[in-house]
């Protein structure tokens, strides 16, 4: 049995100002493993033009929740001149629990699901999120790894190798490798 030795990088806090790093160690780790499909969260464009910018060559999925006018016009050039997809889609681990839990003043197992990632760190629950979304609109295969990368808010702080699945088939996701994350 082989096994396999990769680093995971700890940032003291989340933020933007951990973008570019996050970025850099998630290429390093894609071009390692030979990985080529990228999914990135990115409501402004930010994170999403520079990871175009970063991972030149690669297959760049721009996720941008339900609000595709928050993002940015030139960073939206960017993403589009790059021959990224922007996927505008409602949040996997969100929607219709959120509703249910608004009428009716309960928890629902997808909000459950959101805090126990969470314990990891908020990028790392958007990791998930996002490779869910991707492949639930089938830009994604499901099985595929991928390297996901999210945030704490704004920019990117937390990138992982993850083995797509749909949102129907969530528990079989696999967290192959975290790449990096923040301490707090």
């Amino acid at each position: 049995m082989g096994t396999t030795e990769s680093k995971t990088v700890y940032f003291e806090k989340g933020g933007r100002e951990n973008t570019d790093a996050a970025l850099s160690i998630a290429k390093e780790r894609a071009d390692a493993l030979g990985i080529k499909d990228i999914i990135v969260a990115s409501y402004s464009g930010f994170t999403g033009a520079r990871a175009v910018e970063i991972f030149a060559g690669c297959s760049v999925t721009v996720v941008n929740g339900l609000q595709s006018d928050r993002m940015e016009p030139e960073y939206r050039r960017v993403i589009e001149e790059g021959n990224a997809k922007i996927l505008s889609a409602g949040h996997a681990f969100g929607m219709l629990g959120r509703a249910v839990r608004n009428k009716f003043s309960t928890i629902q197992s997808d909000e459950i699901i959101a805090h126990v990632l969470r314990l990891f760190s908020q990028g790392v629950k958007v990791a998930a999120e996002i490779t869910c979304m991707a492949t639930d609109a089938g830009i994604i295969k499901p099985g595929t790894q991928v390297i996901a990368i999210g945030g704490s808010g704004q920019g990117a702080d937390s990138a992982a190798v993850i083995k797509a699945t749909n949102t129907q088939t969530f528990f079989d996701t696999r967290f192959l490798e975290i790449l990096c994350k923040p301490r707090t």
